[in-house]
């Protein structure tokens, strides 16, 4: 019994619960193809900066995803998260992934298209 509390409490200690990144607003207010082309880009060029490819697809499809299942992917991707709202997370190496909150969640300024 006292083997199973020890590993619950250890797992505890290294899961964060992941949540979204407070409300933000960008300089200037932008349209959703326009926020949608931010991400593309950001996205298209993250893995050129270090870091293992599939802890990036990883962390797109958590993104994108609604919070329990981004928890899931980011669990079993080995992901560990320093900031909550995923702005911060490390792989198993070591190797650092910073996340823009643009490509996490909506500005408040965000200009709805007709």
């Amino acid at each position: 019994m006292g083997c199973a509390g020890s590993s619950q409490a250890k797992s505890d200690g290294n899961v964060k619960k992941i949540r979204k990144p407070k409300p933000w607003k960008h300089p200037q207010p932008i349209t959703k193809s326009q926020l949608m082309q931010m991400r593309d880009e950001f996205w298209d060029t993250a893995p050129h900066y270090g870091g293992r490819k599939e802890i990036w697809d990883a962390l797109r499809a958590a993104a994108d995803a609604e919070l329990s299942l981004a928890q899931a992917i980011v669990d079993s991707a080995g992901v560990i998260v320093q900031n909550a709202d995923l702005t911060i997370c490390y792989d198993e190496r070591g190797a650092k992934y910073e996340l823009p909150k643009y490509v996490l969640t909506e500005p408040t300024n965000l200009i709805r298209e007709t």
